[in-house]
C-alpha cells in the first residue's frame, strides 16, 4: 500500500487488522482523530469506524484493485501496480454513485483533446500488447467453428462484492443457463475466473454440469486468446466485459458493472443515474487514465498507464524466458495459497 500513499507521511499511516473486532479502539490508540482520512478496502463494512467518521466528518476513501493490476493473481497476494481510491463510493457498487461514475457522467471529454488522444493511444497499446488485469496465462491456440456465432461467458468469484451489489447475488451457473436458453444455436465457451481455478476463491461449476449449457470450458488460457475469437461476451459484472469493449466486441451485461448504461453494451439492468452516452475512447479515458493510480514496478513511484504496461510486458517476457524466475513465482503462489488456507482454518 505504501507506494500508493505518497501524499501522506509514512510515519502517519497506520494499518488496522480487519480480523479483530476492536477496529475503533485500535485506531484511536494509534492516533485516529477528527482530522484523519480513513481508507477501507473495497465495500467492506466497519460500522464502528464508519459511525465515528459520520460524527467527526472524516473522509472515508474506499480502495480497490485497478484494472491493469499485476502479473499474477491478487488472491495470491501478488504486489499490485494499480489501485483506485474513491471518496464517493466504489466503482463496482451501483447502489450509489462513485468517483468513476461521476467522471463518466460529468467530465467534459469533448473539450479535452489531449486526454482523448492519450486514450486512443492507450487503447492501441492494450490491443497490441494484450495486457489485462492479471496477465496470468499465456496465449493459446483455440480451434472454433467458423460457421457459428461464438459467445464467451465469463465466470466470476461467487462471493465477489460486485455480484452482491451489482447482480443481486446471481451465480455463474444461472448466468450460463440464461445465455444458453436464448443462444442455443451459438457456440458457447465458458471461462472460469482464474481466482476460482487457483482454489483461492469460490464460484466453481463442476465441468460436467457446465457442459450441459455450453460447448467448451476453457481454463488455463490467456484471456485475449478467447476474446479475439469471440463475437460476443456475456457477463454479470466482470471486468472482462470492459476489456471486450476495448477490443470492439459486442457485450451483454446481466448485472450493472461500471461500463454498463453508457450506450456501449446491451444491458439487462438499467441505472437511472447514468444519463449520457459515451464512446469507447471516453470510457477508456475515465477508467484507465483519470480514475486509478499506477506505480512503476521498478521505482515504486507514480507513473502513467503506458509505463506500467511496458513494465508488465518486460515482466511477462522474463517469466517466459527465465526458468529460475518462473519457478520462483510459482513457488511464491503455492506458498501464498497454502498459508492463506491455513489462516482460514485458524480463523
Amino acid at each position: 500500500m505504501l507506494p500508493f500513499l505518497q501524499e501522506y507521511k509514512k510515519e502517519n499511516i497506520y494499518f488496522i487488522n480487519p480480523i479483530l473486532n476492536t477496529h475503533l479502539q485500535l485506531a484511536l490508540k494509534k492516533g485516529l482523530n477528527k482530522d484523519s482520512d480513513i481508507l477501507i478496502w473495497g465495500r467492506k463494512e466497519f460500522l464502528d469506524i464508519e459511525n465515528f467518521s459520520k460524527i467527526n466528518k472524516n473522509k472515508i476513501i474506499r480502495v480497490e484493485d485497478g484494472f491493469i493490476r499485476s502479473v499474477g493473481l491478487g488472491s495470491d497476494l501478488t504486489q499490485p501496480f494499480s489501485l483506485v481510491f474513491d471518496d464517493e463510493g466504489i466503482y463496482f457498487d451501483p447502489t450509489k454513485s462513485s468517483r468513476l461514475e461521476k467522471i463518466l457522467n460529468k467530465y467534459d471529454f469533448k473539450n479535452d483533446i489531449e486526454l482523448i488522444k492519450q486514450a486512443k493511444d492507450l487503447k492501441q497499446k492494450i490491443i497490441e500488447t494484450k495486457v489485462s488485469k492479471y496477465n496470468s496465462f499465456d496465449d493459446a491456440k483455440l480451434y472454433l467453428p467458423k460457421d457459428k456465432n461464438i459467445i464467451l461467458v465469463v465466470g466470476q468469484v461467487q462471493d465477489d462484492a460486485s455480484i452482491k451489489y451489482g447482480a443481486n447475488g446471481m451465480t455463474n451457473l444461472e448466468l450460463l443457463k440464461d445465455v444458453y436458453r436464448y443462444n442455443k444455436n451459438s457456440y458457447i465457451i465458458y471461462k472460469p475466473h482464474p481466482d476460482v481455478l487457483s482454489g483461492n476463491r469460490v464460484g466453481g461449476i463442476v465441468k460436467e454440469e457446465a457442459l450441459k449449457y455450453c460447448d467448451d470450458v476453457v481454463e488455463n488460457v490467456g484471456l485475449h486468446s478467447v476474446l479475439n475469437l469471440s463475437d460476443e461476451v456475456h457477463t454479470m459484472t466482470s471486468l472482462t466485459g470492459f476489456e471486450a469493449l476495448v477490443l470492439g466486441k459486442k457485450v451483454f451485461t446481466y448485472g450493472m458493472p461500471f461500463y454498463a448504461g453508457w450506450g456501449l453494451s446491451v444491458d439487462k439492468k438499467q441505472c437511472s443515474r447514468r444519463t449520457r452516452e459515451l464512446d469507447i475512447d471516453e470510457l477508456i479515458a475515465a477508467t484507465f487514465i483519470l480514475y486509478p493510480r499506477y506505480i512503476d514496478p521498478n521505482t515504486k513511484n507514480y507513473c502513467e498507464a503506458d509505463v506500467l504496461i511496458d513494465a508488465i510486458q518486460k515482466q511477462k517476457h522474463k517469466m517466459n524466458t527465465s526458468i529460475y524466475y518462473n519457478y520462483k513465482m510459482k513457488i511464491y503462489s503455492v506458498l501464498s495459497r497454502n498459508i492463506q488456507k491455513l489462516l482460514n482454518v485458524v480463523k
